[in-house]
Parts: structure tokens; sequence; C-alpha cells
């Protein structure tokens, strides 16, 4: 048997939970010389599905067993991690692994390493365009996409039940729906604050679906636009008709406590609604879990669109542990571990390739089964443009949002355009 066997080999041969003892016959029963000499400390978002975190830290424990190369798996608040990587990347020390959000790993790039070999050696199959968007640099990847976490709408099947009404497909749809519902004193609740996710996850793919978007492929601002103009006037009607006035003022919280209230009825949100009603029956309603079902947003006259917050697993280019770093991306990426990780988020999470939309799990809960699909429709801010630095300060700047809070307000459409042009061009023009 060949002993001397480069790191690489090892995982992939040693690639399940038992790999530690596959380890000592493999090596004579002497572990790996290289084990040794390698820590991977890797610094990540405070999961949402704490059975997520645990996971991964049981996996850990697995792969030090099996390879002798300790990982540290650190949770902090997701909004924290920027800092957090900035620090890093300027002093040149730090974690060896980064897990970032959204299109960080665009905006470090300079600090990250050229993950591309990696990517295609893991990822076998057309990447969602929402995934690798955030991770891509040219022709470079600066990281090893991880997952993505998209919202649908949670709405009560007893109530639309009872009035008669369906999940809507279209946004005609459901101004109808929402009417009936603000009538039944359950109104639609949806945020227009400045928010980290329910709000920016609402009014990007509303407009998009219009046909509106902030720039074209070159980031022209193309705002003033008919598509823009019939966004901001549905929105101003669904608002009076459908949806509970204090949104306005919502943080991302505010809907969750809504639902539990029962003073709403549909709310665009993660599948973390429905978990703490079915995982932690006692914070919800009686019974609350039984009633609750997912709807993807719906469809304009230019199609379904959403918007993933997205997940990317980078390495440092100042780590001194980057084989073994990449060795434990192999290791949590392997299509058995991945397919446990996203059990254990129980719908939360999308994969960045479509083979993980026909895994059993979406069909063993039919109340996160709507998610499944979400990554076909993702989109990432800025769009038709790169998401890149000067997205990521329109989305920073609440531009979008605002454009939609100034019609709920009842500002007029021609006001609105003129101000968003202005504030774009102010952005993209520099």
């Amino acid at each position: 048997m060949k002993k001397n066997l480069t790191r690489r080999e090892f995982i992939k041969k040693t690639g399940t939970a038992g790999a530690a003892v596959a380890a000592v016959g493999m090596f004579g029963g002497i572990p790996p010389a290289f084990a040794k000499k390698h820590t991977v400390h890797q610094v990540q978002w405070n999961h949402f599905i704490k059975e997520a975190d645990v996971l991964e830290r049981k996996m850990a424990v697995d792969f030090e067993k099996a390879t002798g190369v300790k990982v540290t798996v650190e949770t902090i608040n997701g909004n924290d991690i920027p800092a957090r990587a900035t620090a890093a990347v300027e002093s040149g020390t730090g974690p060896d692994i980064f897990q970032l959000m959204w299109n960080q790993a665009i905006l470090f790039s300079g600090g990250l390493m050229d993950h591309t070999a990696l990517v295609g050696e893991l990822i076998k199959g057309d990447m969602y365009p929402a995934l690798e968007g955030t991770s891509k640099v040219g022709d470079v990847y600066r990281g090893v996409p991880r997952f993505g976490v998209g919202n649908a709408n949670a709405y009560r099947t007893d109530i639309f039940e009872d009035l008669g009404i369906k999940a809507p497909d279209t946004w005609e749809e459901y101004l109808a729906v929402g009417k009936k519902l603000k009538a039944n004193g359950t109104p639609v609740g949806q945020t227009l604050g400045h928010t980290f996710g329910d709000a920016p996850t609402f009014v990007y793919p509303l407009l998009w679906s219009f046909g509106g978007m902030e720039t074209d492929e070159k980031q022209n601002v193309v705002i003033n636009s008919k598509g823009t103009a019939a966004a901001l006037d549905f929105l101003r009607e669904f608002w009076d008709a459908a949806c509970d006035p204090g949104g306005l003022a919502w943080d991302d919280s505010s809907n969750n406590r809504a639902f539990f209230a029962e003073t709403i009825a549909a709310t665009l949100n993660g599948a973390s609604i429905y978990f703490v009603a079915r995982r932690n029956p006692e914070k919800a309603p009686p019974g609350l879990a039984d009633n609750i079902q997912h709807f993807l947003n719906p469809k304009g006259p230019n199609g379904r669109y959403h918007s993933l917050l997205t997940f990317t697993n980078c390495i440092t280019k100042y780590s001194k542990n980057q084989d073994a770093a990449a060795d434990w991306i192999r290791y949590i990426t392997d299509d058995k571990r991945y397919e446990e990780y996203m059990v254990a988020c129980g719908g939360y999470v999308n994969g960045p390739i479509k083979k993980w939309e026909e895994i059993s799990m979406w069909d063993d809960d039919p109340a996160v089964s709507p998610y499944r699909n979400m990554g076909r429709y993702g989109q990432n801010f800025g769009f038709a443009g790169p998401y890149d630095r000067k997205a990521s300060e329109v989305q920073a700047k609440y531009i979008i949002i605002d454009i939609f809070a100034k019609a709920a307000k009842g500002d007029s459409t021609k006001s609105i355009i003129a101000w968003a042009e202005k504030e774009l061009k102010n952005v993209y023009k520099r």
C-alpha cells in the first residue's frame, strides 16, 4: 500500500465519518506526519438554524480525528464579519478562512486566494448566477460558494382557507389576496425600513419583476424607465390596499413578532418563522406550525426574482495553512456531508447548483418545499450590472428601499425617479 499519500489523496480516501479508523490502517498505525503541523481557524456567522453550527463543529471534530488537523469554527454576529475581515486582511494575520456574506468575497478579493481550481474540483454543475456573482472576480473565484439563503412568503393556510383565497402566483393576484386579508384585519406584513434582509429582498425583486433596474450591464444608470414607474405605481396601490402601514418603521424581526401575535397573515421571510413554530412551539400560538405554508415571490411582467443572501468560504492569502484549509473545505463539501448539512438546515439554505434541489429532504416537509427552487430565480443587487463595490454602496445607502418607501408615503412617481436617478449617479458616475 502506498503510505506517503498527499494530503489531498488522504482526504479523498478518508472522506467518511469513520475516517479516523481508516487513517490508522492507511498509515500503519502511525498518524500522518502532516497532521501535527497544521491548525485551521474559520470565522463565520451565527447561523439562524443552530443545528447547522452544531453539525459543522462535529464535522471539525471528525476531521481532526481523521487527519490530526484541528479546525476551530468560530461563529460571530454576521454584521461583525466585515470589520473582522478588514482588520485581518490589512494586518496580514488572523483566521485562515472567512465565511463571507453577500459580495464580500469580491470586496476583499485582494486578500483572498485564487480558489478557481478548488471550485472546479468541488462544484460539478452549472452554478446559480446569484452564488457565482458574489464569489467571482473576472475569471477568478475568490472563494468556494457554500450556500444561499432566500426569503419566501410565509402565510396562514387556515386564514386563507376561511377567506376562500389561495397562494398567489402573480403580483396582481397578490394584490387581490392582500385586499381580502386587510379587510379581515390580518394584512400583509412587510418592512420598508432600513433593514438588513427583509426590506431589500422584497423591493429589489419587485423592481426587477416589473422590468426596472438601477443599472444596465455596463453600469449606466437606467432607473428612469417604464419598468421602475410600473413597480412604484403597483407598490403604492399594494401598500394602501393590502399592507400593515406600520411596516415603514419595522426592522427585520418586526414581522416575525407580528406573525406570532397573529396580527398579519402573510409576510416575506426566511423559513425561520416556521422553524420557530415547529421546533419551539412554546414560543408560538398553539398549532400555528400546522397552519403555515410558503409561496415564492410573485411574478411580474418581467418574470419572477429572488435575492439570495450568499455565503462563501474564503481562504486568506496570508494564511500559513492554506493546504489544510483547502482540505477542510473539501471535507465539508463532500456530497454526503453537504447533504447532511442541508438536512440539518431543514430547507433554510439552498445549495450552489441545481443537484441540491433533488434531495429527498425537500419532499419530507411540504411547508419548506417551495424553497427548493429558489436558486433558479436568484439575482444580485446591482442587476443588470455586476454586484461590485458601487452596487454595495447603493445597497448600504438603502436607495432602492427608499424609493418604495417614498411611494408608500404617497410621493409622486416622477419625483421619486428623479431623486433616485440623482442618488444613483452620485454613486455610479464618480
